[in-house]
């Protein structure tokens, strides 16, 4: 009987990760970068759903700033989709940690 009862909790839990997987699709982070001048919005499913650009930002006599502060927005609105990612991973899983799932 405890083998039943593992396999239904397991079922349920793919359940839920697969619906949260569908929920992160969903769910978005926002991040600035040059005191908000380049703004970023990323998904939980790591997809960059926009940029904006300040046009103070454009300085057609400094483009390499304006790709650094692209840049650096985009690895921070990544960085924070995993880690919205990665908590929402532990809630469902109860801190338990899963191999290729974290």
């Amino acid at each position: 009987m405890m083998n039943r009862k593992m396999l239904k909790q397991a079922q349920d839990l793919q359940k839920r990760m697969a619906q949260m997987q569908d929920d992160m699709e969903n769910k978005t982070v926002e991040t600035t970068s040059g005191g908000g001048v380049i703004k970023v919005v990323v998904s939980g499913k790591m997809h960059v759903e926009s940029i904006t650009i300040d046009p103070e930002a454009v300085d057609p006599e400094d483009v390499e700033m304006l790709e650094d502060l692209v840049l650096t927005a985009i690895n921070e609105g990544l960085l924070k989709a995993q880690e919205m990612v990665s908590k929402e991973m532990s809630s469902l899983t109860g801190g338990f940690k899963i191999p290729g799932l974290s």
